[in-house]
Parts: C-alpha cells; structure tokens; sequence
C-alpha cells in the first residue's frame, strides 16, 4: 500500500475527493428522487385544492431526476480519468522496473507469476479505485448520513436500523472477505500454474510433439482449467446465496421503514405521504449499500497483486545500487564455488574453480543437467554462489557487468520485427551505422545483408524468420560485438545447426574476437581443437580440464567422445 496506493492517492487526492463528492450527489440525488417522488404520489392521490402544493415537488423530481444522472456521469469521468493516469503511472513504473532486468527476470520468476503481474495485476489495481475505494467511501457515508435522517425523529428506531443495515455495510462483507480468501487465492495459484504450464508447453512444443506425449500435455492443461472452473463456480454459488441474504434483508428494511412510518403518522409526527417517501426511499439507500461486499472481497487479490509489485520492486532496488567499473582486458577468477537452486537440496554446482586469462578461449562441456547453464548464469553475474567467489580482477561479478564487461549469446536470441540496424543497434543504441556494418562484416554475413534490397534497413520479420538458423545466429553475434566487452559468453548458440554451418559459425566467433574472451558452452566436441582450454563438468564438478592436445594424448574417455563426436560430424 505504502508503495503502490498511498502516493497516487496523494499526488490525485483532489480528484478522488471530487470523485467522492459526485458519488455523494449522485446517491442522494436518488434517494432524494425517490423520496419526493413517494410525497408526491401520496400527496396528488388527496387532490390538493392548490396546485402550488405540489409544483415544488414537481420541479425537485426534475432536478433530482437530472441529478441521478448527471452526477454518476460526472463522477465515473473523474474517477475514470484518475484512474487511466494512475495506469499510466503504473505502466511507465513497471516498464522501468523490467526493462533493466530483461536479462535475469526467468532466473528470478516464473513464466506464470510474470504474466499474471503483467496482465492481470495492474487491471486489478485499476479496479481498486472504481470498484472498492469509492463504493465502500460512499456506502459508509451514505449509512451514516441515513442513521442522522431516521435519528432525527426516533433514536431507538435508529439504532434498530443500524443494526440491520450494519449486517450489509460490516458484517456481510466481513464473512465474504473471509470466505473468498482461500477461494480468491486458489484461483490466483491455478491460474498462475496453467500460464506457466501452458508457456511452457509452447515453448517445448516440438519436444512434446516428437516424443508423442500430445495427450499427457493436453490433458494436463485441461485438468487446471478445470480445477480452475471449479473454484469460480465457488465463487459463483457463494455470491448467488449472499445476494439472496442481502435482498432479504433489504426487504426486511424496507417493511420495517414502512411500518415504522405508519406509526410515526398515527403519532401525528408526520402526514400520511410521507409513509411512501421514506419506503421509496430505502431503496435508494440499498443501492448504495449493496456493492460494499462486492467491494470487499476483492481485498485478497489486491494484497497478492501488491506482493507480487514490491517483490519486483524490491529486487530492481538491490540491482540497481550495484555499479560496475569495467576494465578493458580482465582475468576471470572463479574459486571453490557452490550453488543450488533455492527449491532443491542437490547442489548444481559443486566446488568450481579455474582461471580464464585476457584473450582465452574455453569450452564448458558435459551432459544435460551437468550444470553448464547455471555455471553459465554464475559467470554472467545472473546468480550469485552460494559459496566462493567470481571475480573480474578485483570486481566481484554481478549483473552489473552485463553489456560492459560481459556480452551473452544464448542458443535462441530474440530478434524483433524490425530492421536488421535495430536488431544490431540493441547491443549498443549509440551506434552508427558505419559500426552496425562493421560489426556484421566481423561476423562474416556484410554480403548477405549487403545484397537485400534496403541492405541494414531490411526488415527481419518476428523473431527473424526471414533469415535462416546460421544467418540469425550471426545477426545476434553482431549485436554481442557491437557491445565491445572483453568477454563473450555463448550458451550453446550451435544448437539445431547443421554440423557445416555449426563448423562455419564457430570459426566466425573465433575470427572475429581474437583478443577477445571466448567462454563456450556447448553439449558435443565440434570445434574442440581450436580452444585454449576445454572443461568437462559432471554433477556439478570438473571431472576433466586441459587443452585439446593434452586431452586427447592422456585422456581415453575425451579420445574416444571425440572420434565419436567426429564420426557424427562425418556423417
């Protein structure tokens, strides 16, 4: 609240008052409406010998009528317009928070929670303001304003009347928000699981489709669609037997003000018409009642979406203190280090250490689930060890070495649906175009880039399917040595190539960065014998390390993966 309500509530506090007051207006010109409407009846079915009598009241149903609906509008055109600036304010926030996170968000949350914050936390904050705040300011208002009419007259009826209409403002809407805090929740964590689930199975849709478990997927997502249909019909039950308790009580209000009305008449303490004026009225007041529990229940689900905003809010404050100061040719000292994922017990990576000198070229190799892509996030500064130490010279490493002493080329990079320029300009938005071609010369693809129609200005289309597996991979090298950092890291970007265009595209890497730190990562051997140093992890551990030559001299089970992994290359 103290971040993401109260200050917008500040900064706008005027219009939420101005807000407030049209809701005010509105209700009471209803009430109001109603309530001459009621006097007015009563009172022309006694044929007033004066039509003066009931001119007044005539005039005051044209005002109220025109009130009931002239102040609503007015009021949902303020609080509309709070409403879509604090959204924008929301959006603009968010996007700051995100945009220098883009890198490390997968390591630090998961696929469903980010689309949820994305696409249903800020709606629901927005729903704060319209459908909570300002109905339950007026309902309390409009209670307390009802119990100083009834007062006036009669204070034990008050108190009465306070009693049954406290069950609607405070004690309905008590029980709702207790019973739909575990419903609310429930469908917050289902819906969470089926978008990542579903995320998730998009993206590995081709693994799923070969190894035939279509069925086992599809009738996973249907089984959180439906659990997820099971708690809204929960929901549902429970709000079709709170709106039949509160239409009877209403009901019971209503008779009540009337009977109340006919004794107060047969006291002489009022005319006769005003018995319908005070009934008609009451449903005037119900209106303005009901929604609070509506309104309050939705409580459960603004405090996740909160939780969810600060925890986003809170790790953007941590990274954003770290500064970086790179230096043009440093050595990467990784000791003794340790890390596990904080859901497990089994340690990813398990004492590490080694030493990468300016200008080195090393391949991390070893089997799926080895530990490589943790080690490689660990290098990057995406992660911190839970024990030992990276260093960069004498910079510990974090994320703040990304883009200025640390480039990434992953295995799938994002190419937008943009130009070729754009996509190159990404890795260093100052850059002009003399160095975009540069950069795509280094990376052994100028001529092909050259020979298009509108050559850098070609657009790539989304996710660069214009271009080819290779092609793509040489666009994103360019937008990593655009960059100009001292190391490069490349998490397996040889994947699903053919083994000639694999051959190729490692050499480019090699060609283009000869003074450059080279980290490989990579599942099989091809282009082993063109790095300094090759390091075998296993379980978490080094179980192998040296240079080509010497691996392949005193080492059998290397000698033998790669005659293998060459046999495979051959054919």
């Amino acid at each position: 609240m103290r971040s993401w309500i109260i200050p917008y509530m500040k900064q706008y506090r005027w219009r939420i008052m101005l807000s407030a007051v049209y809701v005010l207006l509105g209700v009471t010109s209803g009430a109001l409406l109603l309530f001459v409407s009621g006097y007015l009846i009563s009172k022309s079915s006694l044929q007033p010998v004066n039509i003066m009598v009931v001119y007044v009241p005539i005039v005051s149903v044209r005002a109220f009528s025109i009130g009931q609906a002239v102040f609503p509008y007015l009021e949902k055109l303020v609080s509309h317009d709070i409403v879509l600036r604090i959204l924008s304010k929301y959006r603009e926030r968010l996007y700051s928070i995100l945009e220098p996170q883009a890198m490390f968000l997968r390591s630090r949350f998961q696929t469903g929670d980010l689309l949820i914050l994305l696409s249903d936390d800020i709606q629901r904050l927005q729903d704060f303001y319209i459908k909570t705040m300002l109905p339950s300011i007026a309902g309390v208002v409009v209670y307390g304003m009802f119990a100083l009419v009834i007062g006036f007259f009669d204070v034990p009826f008050m108190l009465m009347m306070l009693a049954i209409l406290g069950i609607i403002v405070f004690v309905m809407p008590l029980v709702s928000y207790y019973l739909m805090v575990r419903n609310h929740m429930a469908v917050k964590e289902i819906r969470s699981q089926l978008y990542e689930h579903g995320t998730d199975s998009m993206f590995g849709q081709l693994d799923w489709l070969v190894s035939g478990r279509v069925d086992e997927v599809l009738n996973k997502i249907a089984w959180y669609n439906k659990q997820l249909m099971k708690r809204i019909a929960q929901i549902n039950h429970w709000h079709v037997y709170r709106d039949f308790l509160l239409q009877i009580i209403i009901g019971f209000s209503v008779i009540s003000v009337m009977v109340w009305a006919d004794y107060q008449t047969g006291e002489g303490a009022f005319s006769p018409t005003i018995i319908a004026a005070f009934t008609l009225m009451m449903f005037a007041i119900s209106d303005a009642l009901l929604p609070i529990s509506n309104a309050v229940e939705e409580v459960p689900t603004y405090h996740e979406s909160l939780q969810r905003m600060n925890k986003l809010t809170e790790n953007s404050s941590v990274e954003s203190s770290k500064q970086w100061e790179a230096s043009d040719n440093p050595t990467l000292f990784v000791q003794s280090v340790r890390y596990q994922y904080p859901e497990s017990t089994e340690r990813i990576i398990d004492g590490v250490s080694f030493t990468v000198k300016p200008g080195e070229k090393i391949a991390i190799l070893g089997r799926s689930g080895a530990g490589k892509s943790t080690l490689l996030k660990l290098l990057a500064g995406l992660i911190q060890p839970g024990e030992g130490t990276i260093h960069l010279d004498q910079n510990q490493v974090h994320d703040g070495a990304l883009a200025k002493s640390i480039s990434i080329l992953n295995q799938k990079p994002h190419l937008f649906h943009t130009t070729v320029a754009n996509n190159v300009r990404i890795g260093n938005e100052n850059a002009t175009d003399e160095q975009i071609k540069e950069a795509l010369q280094q990376a052994e693809i100028w001529e092909l880039i050259e020979s298009l129609p509108n050559g850098i200005h070609t657009q790539m289309e989304e996710m660069g399917q214009r271009f080819s597996g290779g092609e793509r991979q040489r666009i994103a090298f360019a937008r990593a040595l655009i960059q100009q950092t001292p190391i490069i890291l490349l998490d397996e970007p040889t994947t699903g190539l053919d083994p000639l265009t694999e051959m190729k595209l490692i050499q480019t890497f090699l060609t283009a960065t000869p003074h450059k730190t080279i980290i490989l990562v990579t599942h099989h051997l091809a282009g082993a014998e063109h790095m300094d140093t090759i390091i075998f992890i296993d379980n978490g551990k080094i179980s192998m390390k040296g240079s080509h030559d010497e691996l392949l001299t005193t080492n059998t089970y290397y000698r033998e993966l790669y005659e293998m992994d060459q046999g495979l290359s051959v054919k």
